[in-house]
């Protein structure tokens, strides 16, 4: 059995700071200590670096069909750019298109198992209600996917009615299943859109117009106060307002078992980057909001009233017209310009997988916004306690699954598409300079990442099935 041995890193755990060595004995933590010594062991000198779980990300969509076009990062390349960012964990989402529910989360293991490259869950979309789907939801725990996810948007699409919502939180409840909720006013948005089409108003800027912030504020009172009269736990996608950070401290200062995950997105850009000629690049649903909603996210993850940072990772090519190098392959996938002449036809979605850990890092712990600590906790440990996992992932404990990065505090870099790996034709972040970077990256004891090396490859990654009943914090 392999040992690897890492000497003299800073171990960074949600609630400590420890300078230890660690050993791997194959794919598993095997013994943290000072001065360890083992026989046979390859040895790797962490002085001066930080020891931290590999990044689970909660939220991400690969190989996603919209408009006429797919989401540019399948389930190898998507993983690839995860992994160059300091993250081993992705959850996926699976699309309820066949009645029978099992058939979808089979049909997507089948298409993943393949190309995986890191290890990785599912949550399964719920978007039609009726005593067949009840009947069917105990059943899906066989498949090891314990999470639902529900829309109060995308009407005659995606939407559940608050009925049909609060049926499935006393379901889930009942079997141990997290329910998971995208909260925007899906009756409002369809006014708007259809007030602003018939005025001729077709720009991007009119994405985030026509989806007012007080519909997700809403949205998120309303879906809290159905999870606290169904007895059942809750996690709002995604959030973006102020008012729906409000909203989330009102429901668990209440003990409503209500949960919250953000976005980098939301902490950094307005719908003043849609009014851009290249705003197309920025369309994302919920959309970006105002400065003060930006700063009112930041201190929830400040004071811990949100509990994890996903990046609802969806890319597309921004002009899909033009071939980009991908491994030495040319590759060319309609993208947002299939929108040019009409907001509404903008693919819905951003890159963000590979740039969640990197970026939260310099503009989090550099600038003074959150501890290490806190860092560790929103973007590995909460997830991976919240959907499951813990502590297979999201830990550095004997036992463990060794997924860690070897993360270096002083790399100093200029961020941008050539460094993400994500397989599309920009970068929100371009140009941003970043201090601190993973060094390495270990998917279960094995180096995948070093430097600016890919050692990984398709197919290494295993699908993690999840078991019901898991924290609430």
């Amino acid at each position: 059995m392999k040992k690897t041995l890492i000497k003299n890193g800073t171990v960074i755990t949600p609630t400590d700071t420890i300078k230890t060595d660690l050993l791997i004995e194959g794919e598993k933590i095997a013994q943290l200590g000072s001065n360890l010594e083992i026989d046979g062991a390859e040895v790797i000198d962490a002085s001066g670096k930080y020891l931290m779980p590999g990044g689970v990300d909660p939220h991400v969509h690969l190989d996603l069909a919209m408009f006429d076009t797919v989401s540019s990062d399948d389930h190898y390349t998507g993983h690839k750019a995860a992994a160059f960012g300091g993250t081993t964990t992705v959850m996926d989402f699976v699309e309820d298109k066949d009645p029978d529910l099992l058939k979808n989360i089979s049909a997507l293991r089948d298409k993943a198992d393949p190309k995986a490259a890191i290890d990785y869950s599912f949550h399964i979309n719920i978007t039609k209600f009726n005593d067949d789907v009840a009947a069917q939801i105990p059943a899906i725990l066989e498949s090891g996917v314990t999470t639902l996810k529900v829309f109060t948007a995308y009407n005659n699409r995606l939407r559940l009615q608050d009925g049909q919502i609060f049926q499935l939180l006393k379901i889930a409840a009942k079997y141990g299943f997290l329910t998971m909720l995208h909260a925007e006013n899906g009756d409002v948005i369809d006014v708007l859109v259809d007030e602003v089409l018939k005025a001729g108003h077709t720009e991007p800027i009119w994405h985030a117009r026509t989806r007012p912030a007080w519909g997700a504020v809403e949205a998120v009172l309303r879906s809290a106060a159905l999870a606290a009269q169904a007895d059942a736990p809750l996690y709002i996608v995604h959030m973006n307002t102020a008012g729906g950070i409000d909203q989330l401290a009102y429901a668990r200062d209440r003990g409503v078992p209500v949960m919250g995950e953000t976005c980098p997105q939301y902490m950094f850009f307005t719908e003043n980057e849609l009014e851009r000629s290249d705003g197309a690049k920025w369309i994302c649903s919920p959309p970006m909001r105002t400065k003060a909603d930006n700063d009112r996210i930041w201190q929830g993850l400040t004071d811990d009233t949100l509990q994890t940072v996903g990046t609802d990772h969806c890319p597309f090519f921004y002009d899909g017209t033009k071939a980009i190098s991908y491994e030495g392959k040319e590759i060319m996938i309609p993208g947002k310009e299939l929108g040019k002449d009409d907001f509404t036809k903008i693919p819905n979605g951003l890159p963000g997988v590979a740039d969640r850990m990197p970026i939260l890092w310099t503009e989090g712990v550099v600038k003074g916004r959150i501890t290490p600590n806190q860092f560790v906790a929103y973007t590995s440990a909460n997830p991976a306690r919240i959907f499951g996992l813990y502590p297979q992932k999201g830990c550095l404990e004997p036992g463990s699954d060794a997924d860690l990065v070897i993360w270096d505090p002083d790399k100093k870099l200029v961020y941008g598409v050539d460094v993400a790996y994500q397989r599309t034709d920009y970068n929100l972040y371009e140009g941003w300079e970043l201090q601190g970077y993973p060094e390495k990256v270990f998917l279960r004891g094995k180096c995948i990442v070093n430097g600016d090396q890919w050692l990984g490859k398709r197919g290494q990654g295993q699908f993690l099935a999840r078991k019901p009943f898991a924290e609430v914090i």
